[in-house]
């Protein structure tokens, strides 16, 4: 599998970054600390991982789940803090208020390194990995430290109470999400119908933008969100600007999803991004 926008952007290609996931351990590799470690890696940069949970799956779904101890997630975060010269941080699966909070306090002298959110609450499957309380600890607590939050739309609604329908639906979630202070918001549109998928930009310096592509026919979805807020990241660890380390991320995970479209994995949804070699 070849990237050719990524070979536009040289930056990528002069130096080496780190990239810190906080995130699952995903036993069928398609999503999670895997599938973050993969993107990190073909966008040029060195994936640190702080495990937040431990899933027993495939690509037929959740087994079982087991979360990481917050004061051992904590720990990790700060020990690769300590030692690495770290670019840019993202976030997925946050098995409840405690592992929110320990983030939160890891990340608490590194105000400044970009912090990409995405607010896993369910597995695709219909594992649910957040509580109510969950929820209103990512909004109070992390959300506002955020440089760009990733709700697909069920998330944006379970996040902002607003039921979305249409594109107004969207921006209203989108402005709701902002009033908690992180800097930007895209709500994705890959749980949309039609025959196109919308992703809509939204920042507290007020830009809107609609991101537009062909919906692609595959079963082969499996950790789209991981990798599209994993691209993200490491594209802003590179000095990107977050408009274009999106859409340079939505072109990735556009060409994996073509790329990989043929291939069976297991009985289910396999990857969205398989690997180099798809």
């Amino acid at each position: 599998m070849r990237f050719p926008h990524l070979a536009t952007n040289t930056v990528h290609r002069r130096r080496r970054f780190c990239v810190l996931t906080i995130a699952g351990s995903d036993s069928g590799a398609g999503a999670g600390i895997q599938a973050d470690s993969r993107t990190i890696g073909a966008f040029g940069g060195h994936a640190l991982t702080a495990i937040t949970a431990i899933t027993a799956q495939n690509t037929t779904g959740v087994l079982a789940w087991r979360a990481v101890p917050p004061d051992l997630i904590r720990l990790q975060i700060e020990a690769v803090l300590a030692d690495f010269s770290v670019k840019a941080v993202k976030t997925g699966l946050l098995p409840g208020p405690e592992a929110i909070l320990a983030v939160v306090a890891a990340l608490k002298s590194h105000a400044n390194l970009p912090l990409i959110v995405d607010p896993v609450i369910a597995s695709t499957s219909g594992t649910r990995f957040l509580s109510g309380a969950g929820i209103r600890a990512l909004r109070q607590k992390l959300l506002p430290r955020a440089t760009l939050v990733t709700p697909n739309l069920p998330e944006a609604e379970a996040l902002t109470g607003v039921r979305i329908r249409s594109a107004a639906g969207v921006e209203r979630a989108a402005l709701r999400l902002l009033e908690t202070g992180c800097g930007a918001v895209l709500v994705k549109g890959g749980h949309g119908r039609g025959a196109t998928c919308r992703d809509c930009l939204m920042t507290s310096a007020g830009l809107l933008h609609w991101f537009e592509s062909p919906r692609i026919a595959t079963r082969n979805t499996h950790g789209t969100g991981c990798v599209l807020s994993a691209a993200i990241a490491t594209a802003l660890a590179a000095g990107v600007p977050l408009p274009h380390a999106v859409d340079g991320a939505r072109r990735f995970l556009l060409q994996s999803l073509r790329s990989g479209r043929s291939l069976r994995w297991g009985r289910g949804k396999g990857p969205a991004f398989p690997g180099a070699g798809a």
